[in-house]
């Protein structure tokens, strides 16, 4: 029984368990078996337990061929202090589940998990709203909405006698962590292939200010730098990773090696890293990693799920798993280093060693290693790649800054601001350009003349004059509307003579002076 696909969506680690179960439960076969005695029907053996689920998830595509004998033997344990199974005598719970021929049974009921009734908090903070990056992607041309194009166009006839141009203060540090976090968030749900996050991240798990970090506070090999070197790796466990490393060349302190001493160092790296009080992935972005876990068959996608994903970690932790990785990865490959276990794999053994370290549930009840072996494998053959910051993302937010950064026009008795760049215009392809190209424009010039001809409160001679800039600017939308002169005097008032100024003299009689009729001297 192979079972479904459970692809990314919310929830996906609860669904997987359940999954599990029916799975295990409807195929898991069942026979009288003999023990104290006595006969009990409908029962199994603990080693034909793991044989058979063992099989069903190394075939089930959510887990795959990685899963060991060993993980199905610890995921039965758990399925047996969940009540999935008892013992032959009912008891679970404090028991531990056996690879032997201890009977067990399943109970009438097997309990599956259920879902989270109480919605998610969502991130509510007022700072700028975002260009909807998307649809940049495709071949198109920007065609302005109508409103701000009537603004623009009516400052050329004369409807909005002022305007002011208004710079943008400096950006704050707050705004540009919003903004590193709300494109990252907004990208990590885009290569999800999610409509929502609900159920998969909570965003205000989500820091900016770790995402800046992690962007721009590396070396030239990429490793995060850390501000408080007290968040740091203690030396002698740095010293241990580089010692393994680069072996046999990597024992600065020129301790004395001794037959064994390789595997004592091993030890001495998992020591640390099993006493971190959470996985390095941390409890909060454990359902977002289980999601990824869905695209691994799409490198591509995966890969850069995994690079936008890892850019919301802390930095002590994003830089703790980056040399981790680095270390497993020359472990892994380094033909000089001798086995460092008599009957495991090296590749093998060091997934199994630190795969718990790198991703885990807060839910003692999961599936957490199985997944987390196939996770840290993908991730440590490709870990070159994954803690690249995606250029896409990159470009994103800097063009995001940049339209902050833009001259504002604010237009009197408005209290709405338009760019002085296109910056409130939607995107459409390149048919639909064409096919608004012969009305796309003249439908609101069109609108923008039937107005102003309209237009009660305007006094005969300002409409006049702006008419006549109208007819300058947009000779063909107003020789449509007036193709003669009797249908432009149906709308247009005429022009009424005005009375002949009055003259101190009459051209047509000779001039003649002022005769004073009295003296002013006394």
């Amino acid at each position: 029984m192979e079972g479904k696909v459970i692809g990314p969506g919310p929830y996906r680690a609860t669904k997987l368990w359940n999954e599990t179960i029916k799975l295990f439960r409807g195929g898991m076969p069942l026979r009288r078996h003999w023990a104290h005695f006595r006969y009990y029907d409908s029962s199994f053996t603990g080693s034909e337990a793991v044989d058979y689920l063992h099989d069903l998830l190394r075939d089930n595509y959510n887990f795959g061929p990685e899963v060991t004998r060993y993980q199905t033997l610890q995921l039965l344990r758990k399925f047996l202090k969940a009540h999935i199974v008892e013992d032959i005598k009912g008891r679970h719970g404090t028991e531990d589940f056996e690879d032997s021929g201890h009977l067990y049974r399943f109970p009438a009921l097997s309990p599956l998990k259920s879902f989270p009734t109480k919605p998610l908090l969502r991130d509510n903070i007022d700072l700028p709203r975002l260009i909807r990056w998307d649809e940049f992607d495709l071949p198109s041309t920007l065609i302005c909405t109508q409103d701000l194009w009537n603004k623009r166009h009516s400052v050329a006839i004369g409807d909005v006698h002022e305007c002011k141009l208004i710079r943008r203060k400096e950006i704050t540090p707050k705004q540009v962590d919003h903004i590193w976090k709300s494109i990252t968030v907004a990208n990590l749900q885009r290569v999800l292939g999610l409509k929502s996050l609900d159920g998969v991240l909570n965003p205000t798990h989500v820091n900016g200010k770790h995402i800046v970090h992690n962007v721009f506070s590396v070396n030239k090999t990429g490793i995060v730098i850390l501000e408080n070197k007290a968040e740091d790796m203690p030396y002698w466990v740095v010293s241990a990773m580089k010692c393994l490393a680069n072996w046999p060349n990597g024992n600065e302190t020129r301790q004395p090696v001794y037959p064994g001493f390789e595997r004592d160092v091993l030890r001495t790296v998992a020591d640390y890293f099993h006493r971190l009080k959470e996985p390095l992935l941390t409890f909060h972005l454990y359902e977002v990693f289980v999601n990824i876990l869905s695209l691994l068959q799409e490198q591509e996608i995966a890969t850069e799920a995994l690079q936008v994903s890892c850019l919301l970690l802390p930095p002590p932790n994003r830089r703790r798993l980056q040399l981790l990785l680095r270390l497993m990865a020359r472990v892994c490959q380094n033909p000089h280093l001798p086995p460092l276990n008599d009957t495991i794999a090296t590749c093998t053994l060091m997934v199994q060693i630190f795969s718990h370290c790198v991703l885990g549930s807060v839910d003692e009840m999961d599936l957490d290693e199985l997944l987390a072996t196939k996770l840290v494998t993908f991730m440590m053959e490709h870990h070159n790649t994954i803690f690249q910051v995606p250029s896409k993302l990159h470009s994103q937010v800097e063009e995001q800054l940049s339209h902050l950064k833009r001259v504002r026009i604010k237009y009197a008795g408005s209290d709405t601001e338009f760019s002085a760049s296109p910056a409130f215009c939607k995107q459409i392809s390149r048919v639909g350009s064409e096919e608004l190209k012969a009305i796309g424009t003249q439908t609101p010039l069109q609108e923008l003349l039937e107005g102003l001809i309209a237009d009660k409160e305007l006094p005969a001679k300002d409409k006049r004059k702006r008419l006549k800039q109208f007819q300058k600017l947009y000779p063909e939308v107003y020789h449509n509307r007036f193709p003669t002169e009797e249908s432009k005097a149906a709308v247009i008032p005429e022009k009424t003579p005005g009375l002949k100024s009055h003259m101190f003299f009459n051209l047509k009689k000779p001039f003649q002076p002022f005769q004073r009729s009295w003296s002013f001297r006394a």
